[in-house]
């Protein structure tokens, strides 16, 4: 299982996400930061899905580990996280912002939303052409299923429809995006604990 993947003593701190996407775009964005997370003691870890934020937080929080933790989550899976860190003795009725304070932070709606907005729809289409992926795009975006969609809603399911994919671009739209635009989520499991 992923959780038996943490490295040994020298980690200090684990950033919990929910799959390698997650886990590609936080490295790709600390690599562009000129961090060495390794070096730091940074391990970015997938967890296989939300539902499995408590086995994590009991092997490495407080009645584990002791590590200092953070997170991403989608928007729509808050309630496994606040129910997770208050289970785990992080707090009680946690908000959003008490959340944040402890290291876990959103993605409005999830993070491949994130990085569109952050990179813009067009830029993320000049990622897509750059990728070889124009024509399919295209293609995509002429099934019934997505007539009338937007183009950025196009986009963020486009990213999901082929095993890889999400990760291929969660390093490629990270590597597009301009600094300063950086998602605040993802900004924000990077900041120094």
């Amino acid at each position: 299982m992923l959780i038996d993947t943490i490295a040994g003593p020298d980690v200090r701190t684990v950033v919990l996400v929910e799959g390698v996407s997650d886990r590609v775009a936080v490295e790709t964005l600390a690599a562009r930061r000129g961090r060495d997370l390794t070096a730091e003691g940074v391990q970015v870890l997938p967890m296989g899905g939300i539902t499995n934020i408590g086995h994590f937080l009991d092997r490495f929080g407080p009645a584990g580990r002791g590590l200092r933790l953070t997170g991403l989550y989608d928007h729509a899976e808050e309630g496994f996280v606040r129910r997770g860190l208050e289970r785990a003795g992080f707090g009680a009725d946690l908000s959003r912002d008490a959340l944040a304070a402890l290291g876990f932070h959103v993605c409005v709606a999830d993070l491949e939303d994130e990085l569109i907005r952050a990179v813009g729809v067009a830029g993320v289409q000049e990622v897509v052409a750059a990728e070889g992926e124009l024509r399919s795009f295209r293609l995509f975006q002429r099934q019934p299923a997505q007539r009338g969609r937007d183009t950025a809603a196009q986009l963020r399911r486009f990213l999901g429809t082929r095993s890889g994919r999400k990760s291929a671009y969660a390093r490629a739209l990270v590597e597009a995006l301009d600094l300063d635009q950086a998602p605040r989520s993802l900004d924000g499991v990077l900041a120094p604990g």
